[in-house]
């Protein structure tokens, strides 16, 4: 069986077996556009595209919902001249509630030639976190409960790996972006909040149906110690090399509707709304994101097939 083929069994099975699960909220932030933007939680990704690439990326959910969360995304990744390394930085900052987070990631990645066609690349991520939480913005029902003491720019380390298998029409990832897990606030008597170690399975294949029209389904899987899968499954079109439009589904949270454009060679613009199918839907109005992908030295000249991802 040929590296295609394998290919195409693999992100279709992912797609049917995730298909079996059931969802749950993650500590980690999610995004519905995650397929433009795997460096977040893969550092094998980091120079992939053979461009200097810019990314930024805003998420606000249950829009409606006091202090619901809030989420900005920075990254810029880029091959190393001609070498097989490649190099990038992301920046996330996650609101949530009383809580202001600030993630600063560096990633590094080696590529190897699996074939003429497939590469595989082995990626590390070194991440700064810094937390704040300020208690005077939640409400206390009962006087009896304990007050913690602010905190402000609490710094915890921590290190990640992935690989990420791809082609310009194919992509596997296997990622934990973190694995040490660690207690934000542990006085002996109370953790406020434990940061565990998030799995991700990411996959996708792009399918050329005549010269003007393409398709890409797509999943995105995580896994976190005491918690059910939680899976992405999406579906996207892409019409003469300019306009993607697609849907998405989260299982037992949300459907999406996606769109983007290809303002020129060298940026792309997309957005996507997220409606609940859980009981939160009677509390919020959705979830907006919206993102810019920006490359610099585009090669894709010496690519046949758009990458679309």
């Amino acid at each position: 069986m040929n590296y295609k083929t394998i290919f195409k069994y693999t992100v279709l099975g992912l797609v049917m077996a995730s298909g079996v699960e059931q969802a749950m909220a993650q500590q980690d932030p999610q995004f519905t556009q995650y397929m433009y933007n795997p460096s977040n939680i893969n550092p094998a990704y980091a120079g992939s595209r053979g461009t200097l690439n810019f990314f930024g990326h805003y998420r606000s959910q249950w829009v409606g919902m006091e202090g619901a969360p809030k989420t900005a995304s920075f990254s810029a990744h880029s091959p190393i001249g001609d070498s097989r390394v490649g190099m990038g930085v992301n920046f996330t900052n996650d609101r949530l509630g009383a809580m202001n987070e600030n993630n600063i990631a560096i990633d590094v990645s080696y590529t190897i030639d699996v074939n003429h066609e497939y590469k595989l690349a082995f990626g590390l991520k070194g991440t700064a976190n810094l937390l704040n939480v300020d208690y005077t913005k939640l409400k206390i029902f009962d006087g009896t409960d304990p007050v913690n003491n602010n905190i402000d720019n609490q710094f915890t380390p921590n290190i990640g790996a992935g690989a990420y298998l791809y082609s310009d029409k194919a992509y596997v990832g296997l990622s934990v972006p973190n694995f040490l897990s660690t207690d934000r606030y542990d006085d002996n008597e109370i953790t406020t909040m434990r940061q565990k170690a998030h799995f991700y399975l990411m996959g996708g294949y792009v399918f050329e149906l005549n010269p003007s029209l393409k398709f890409k389904p797509a999943t995105l899987i995580k896994v976190v110690e005491g918690a059910p899968l939680q899976v992405d499954l999406t579906a996207n079109f892409l019409f003469r090399e300019k306009f993607t439009l697609g849907a998405a589904y989260r299982w037992d949270a949300s459907v999406s509707g996606l769109v983007g454009f290809q303002v020129n060679d060298n940026l792309f613009v997309g957005y996507s709304y997220d409606a609940e199918t859980s009981k939160l839907a009677n509390y919020n109005s959705g979830s907006h994101e919206v993102f810019l992908k920006f490359e610099l030295f585009n090669r894709r000249s010496r690519i046949n097939t758009p990458r679309f991802f």
